[in-house]
């Protein structure tokens, strides 16, 4: 991956790979879960402290097979042991309950058939289609490399034999490492039968080993959700073109349209539209929210019908009423807007409680931060603010109140009154303007 960051932790629609694959295997509720880590094991384990698992330390890198004897003495006797990738973090759990079902076998693996298989280990069967082996890529004959059928790491086994299995490895191969594969002739030898599982669709197995194929996983990911998406009667403009990472609830007739990224969890009401080239992350969308293109909304709600850009960035804390409207380059924070009240240009709501229908001009800053301390800015209902006018924290305009554009406001502004805050105009005539001294 040519990173620092360790390969299960390369992200995946915003999240660990790894993260992925523990979400899988909690839902599908085993009594224990066990990671094994290696180099960067601390981070590993920072990036998924929240999930229920037994980290196990693999200090040296000797194989698969390897990995799992680290695993196996927090495993039980008795037990059945799934036995997952870190590398293949969008496997279905319906998958991995196809192979769960051949539990009353000592072993079972999950297979799947690839157009080009080169770097995978052989399927090797006997003529009764019985599975006899495994053979790795580089140490397969030039006929064996022309089987399609390919191992993918995953298995189902019963610890007690697998503890047995795993302790007559060997390292007699080209990188002198146990490789988990030669476990299936053992038992095949042993039991007479080994079941392979064969997913429906490879793409659901693949892994990841660089930049491309993790693009490839990306891409995959991204069709996974946009189905959920559609499949929740959402309607997607184009949706190859929506990027999905958390969860996204949403009610009838919701619209998104192209190059939108969701984060987060995200609520859509009725009606909801997202516009072209916009980022949401844990925003609720009362019904009839318009989000015009490229906006930037972070902990947003909207408690009603609004209209939001374009190119808006409103961060979190900001709650919009019904009929508010927050128009292009216009930036809000921990901002309350009241019923009709309008910020339509320019302008930056920070620490800010805005009563109804007021008008907010072009150019309006609150000025909420002095260098140390944030300080809130109260506007009452009804107030028109004038363009280019600065509202210095801690200040309030009260009610009915209007501000002359250009005004500096350092003090409360009365209501029902005109509050006007500039330096007087002059004119100088006959004035001539500077000119360059050609000499020079």
């Amino acid at each position: 991956m040519k990173s620092s960051l360790p390969k299960m932790l390369q992200t995946i629609g915003g999240r660990p790979m790894l993260a992925h694959l523990l979400d899988t295997s909690v839902s599908m509720e085993p009594e224990q879960v066990h990671v094994v880590v290696g180099s960067g094991a601390d981070l590993v384990m920072d990036a998924c402290s929240g999930y229920p698992v037994n980290w196990v330390h693999q200090s040296e890198r000797r194989g698969t097979g390897h990995a799992v004897m680290t695993a196996m003495p927090g495993i039980p006797d008795e037990a059945m042991v799934l036995v997952l990738l870190g590398d293949h973090p969008l496997i279905p759990s319906t998958v991995l309950s196809d192979l769960i079902v051949e539990k009353n076998l000592p072993l079972a693996l999950l297979t799947i058939e690839l157009d080009d298989p080169t770097g995978y280990g052989r399927i090797l069967r006997d003529p009764g289609g019985n599975i006899i082996g495994v053979v790795e890529h580089h140490d397969a004959t030039p006929h064996q490399h022309e089987i399609r059928e390919v191992n993918t790491g995953i298995i189902m086994a019963d610890s007690t034999k697998l503890r047995g299995w795993l302790a007559r490895l060997d390292c007699n191969n080209s990188k002198q490492e146990f490789y988990l594969p030669d476990i299936f002739a053992m038992a095949r030898a042993e039991n007479g039968e080994v079941r392979g599982v064969l997913a429906p669709d490879f793409h659901d197995l693949q892994g990841a080993n660089d930049r491309r194929q993790l693009a490839e996983l990306e891409k995959r990911y991204r069709q996974r959700r946009s189905g959920e998406l559609l499949d929740a009667g959402i309607q997607l403009i184009d949706p190859g073109r929506v990027d999905v990472g958390g969860k996204v609830t949403a009610g009838s007739d919701v619209c998104i349209d192209i190059n939108v990224v969701l984060k987060g969890e995200n609520r859509l009401g009725d009606g909801v539209y997202i516009g072209p080239g916009c980022v949401l992350m844990n925003c609720d969308l009362a019904a009839g929210t318009l989000v015009q293109p490229h906006s930037v909304l972070e902990g947003v709600t909207t408690t009603g019908a609004c209209d939001i850009g374009p190119f808006a960035r409103l961060r979190p804390g900001t709650v919009l009423s019904e009929g508010c409207r927050v128009g292009n380059f216009v930036e809000t924070k921990n901002a309350r807007l009241g019923e009709g009240s309008k910020a339509s240009h320019l302008s930056y709501l920070g620490d800010s409680v805005i009563g109804s229908r007021v008008n907010v001009g072009a150019g309006t800053i609150t000025c909420n931060y002095d260098g140390a301390n944030k300080h809130q800015t109260i506007i009452e209902d009804d107030v028109f603010i004038g363009s280019d006018t600065q509202l210095v924290a801690p200040v309030t305009v009260g009610r009915g109140a209007t501000i002359g554009a250009g005004s500096t406001v350092t003090k409360n502004a009365p209501a029902d009154s005109l509050t006007v805050s500039r330096s007087r105009q002059t004119t100088i005539p006959d004035w001539k303007r500077p000119v360059k001294n050609k000499d020079k």
